[in-house]
């Protein structure tokens, strides 16, 4: 059941191939959910070697990388050559085009999150560029119960061109704490583990919400959140662009 004081809707991921035999499940595009503006993509991907993402183009956005597990090493036509580590999170502006490759940098599973923003039709000619930032240089509260990450938002070194806020969020049993979507922006969170439960103010009943499964906000809600058991989700927020997403490939124009 969902709660529509807090939730417009539930979306499960789907399980695909990527790249040269690596998997991922797509959160969108899909044919059920094509975008949440200002966000083109959210894969959570899987690669053992020798399995990766071989040199490919992009243009037009930006993309965020983060590591859950494993290394990738990054490389690509501007020069740059980095290993994300665990923890780590990679930014690349692509702007009027970059060739790259991601492959694992560490034997067994890298496992990770890639979010692509969409850059506004003004910035899609600029130059690409790009960011590695090292885990121990991400924010990081720890409460009893409730541990937050935050891995674009307040204190944290990566930058982008559209405003967004992306929180890596454990919660443990017992626990029960509360958020707020800014007015105006979009909203969802996506759970890596276990079992979350999402409430708002009033009479409306809570929306449980199982791993690989995203609840999509309506905007400016607040909501309480907690777990049966303990869960890990991240919650991605961002300002609408209000422009038509065209993404031709792995090309958005």
């Amino acid at each position: 059941m969902v709660d529509s004081c807090t939730v417009q809707f539930l979306k499960r991921a789907i399980s695909i191939p990527e790249g040269e035999g690596a998997q991922v499940k797509r959160l969108f595009p899909t044919s059920k959910l094509e975008n949440i503006d200002p966000f083109v993509l959210l894969d959570e991907f899987y690669a053992e070697p020798p399995a990766g993402f071989p040199e490919h183009p992009h243009r037009g956005f930006e993309v965020v990388t983060y590591m859950l597990e494993g290394a990738f090493v990054h490389r690509d036509s501007e020069g740059n050559q980095a290993t994300v580590n665990e923890g780590g999170v990679q930014r690349i502006t692509t702007g009027k085009g970059i060739v790259h490759s991601e492959m694992p940098g560490a034997k067994g599973m890298s496992h990770g999150l890639q979010l692509w923003v969409n850059l506004p039709s003004r910035l899609k000619g600029i130059n690409p560029s790009y960011q590695n930032i090292l885990a121990e240089d991400l924010p990081h509260k720890d409460d009893e119960g409730l541990s937050i990450r935050t891995i674009v938002g307040q204190g944290s070194p990566v930058k982008l061109q559209t405003q967004v806020t992306y929180m890596d969020i454990k919660i443990g049993k017992s626990k029960i704490a509360s958020q707020k979507i800014s007015p105006g922006f979009n909203g969802f969170a996506y759970v890596l583990e276990g079992r979350l439960n999402l409430s708002s103010k009033g009479s409306c009943q809570s929306t449980p919400v199982e791993a690989h499964q995203a609840a999509v906000f309506n905007p400016g809600v607040e909501f309480s959140y907690y777990s049966d058991g303990k869960a890990r989700f991240v919650l991605i927020t961002g300002k609408p662009i209000g422009e038509p997403i065209k993404l031709v490939g792995s090309f958005v124009d």
